[in-house]
């Protein structure tokens, strides 16, 4: 591969070079009857990065993201997470538990549970939903959920049905699923959708905050450009399963990214 990796200091990770990626994948492609949905796709992650994944609809944004969860299963190539995990032969199941979460773009609620319990269930994941709810949260689980709830602006909510949100705080609810449980890599599915301009502005925040905690790498699938824009520190393009173009994202608006977008 000869994309440079982006990586951010992080001085309290022992156990890995700066230098190494958290995520590769090296020539990956899926087919669905002759149809090429990914082709001789390759990229890596550097450990707290945040990368932007853009392009038009039908590009092989979502493939892209199940290759990664385990939900699509690659021809070939190669996805290795943390050096020395193959991510192509394990469940979803297991790639969750090994430290990769993500975030639908449709919100994944449990709305007849309150907040507080679906944060509490997804921190209990290797549990049933009557199980996670039995079992008593020690006081570092309870933190992990309040510090949730305040990041996501959600305090006041805590013990309000998810069916009884905003569809803006179901995507911080969705967004804080995925994040309790401290996940390596975050992928967040296009977090924008269907949400008022005023919640974008938010939502941004809360992902740079996610960002600059230094603890995790965030893959942005994102259609918005603008929202992209203001928060990549790489980008890429996919069109067609290929990857098009990538760079730094603040030289997304002179490599006319927008335009690419908008095919």
């Amino acid at each position: 591969m000869t994309e440079k990796l982006y990586t951010q200091p992080q001085p309290a990770d022992r156990y890995r070079r700066q230098s190494d990626p958290l995520l590769q994948l090296d020539k990956v492609n899926v087919s669905f009857d002759g149809f090429r949905a990914l082709t001789d796709l390759s990229l890596q992650i550097g450990v707290s990065e945040l990368r932007c994944v853009t392009g038009p609809n039908g590009a092989g944004k979502t493939i892209l993201m199940d290759v990664i969860t385990g939900k699509t299963r690659p021809d070939s190539g190669q996805i290795i997470y943390d050096q020395d995990t193959d991510l192509s032969i394990m469940s979803p199941v297991a790639i969750t538990r090994a430290g990769i979460g993500r975030k639908f773009q449709k919100p994944t609620v449990f709305e007849a549970l309150t907040v507080f319990e679906n944060l509490e269930i997804a921190l209990k994941n290797d549990k049933s939903v009557r199980a996670c709810l039995r079992a008593r949260l020690n006081a570092e689980q309870r933190d992990r959920i309040d510090e949730t709830l305040k990041l996501h602006r959600l305090g006041g909510a805590r013990q309000r049905r998810a069916g009884q949100l905003s569809h803006g705080q179901k995507q911080q609810l969705a967004i804080g699923r995925a994040l309790v449980s401290k996940p390596g890599l975050l992928i967040l599915d296009e977090p924008t959708e269907g949400i008022q301009p005023s919640i974008i502005k938010e939502t941004g925040e809360v992902i740079r905050q996610l960002a600059q905690q230094g603890d995790m790498a965030i893959l942005l699938v994102e259609q918005f450009y603008d929202f992209t824009a203001a928060l990549a520190d790489q980008y890429l393009v996919i069109s067609r399963g290929e990857i098009i173009r990538r760079g730094k994202g603040e030289d997304m608006q002179q490599d006319a990214v927008r335009n690419l977008v908008a095919i």
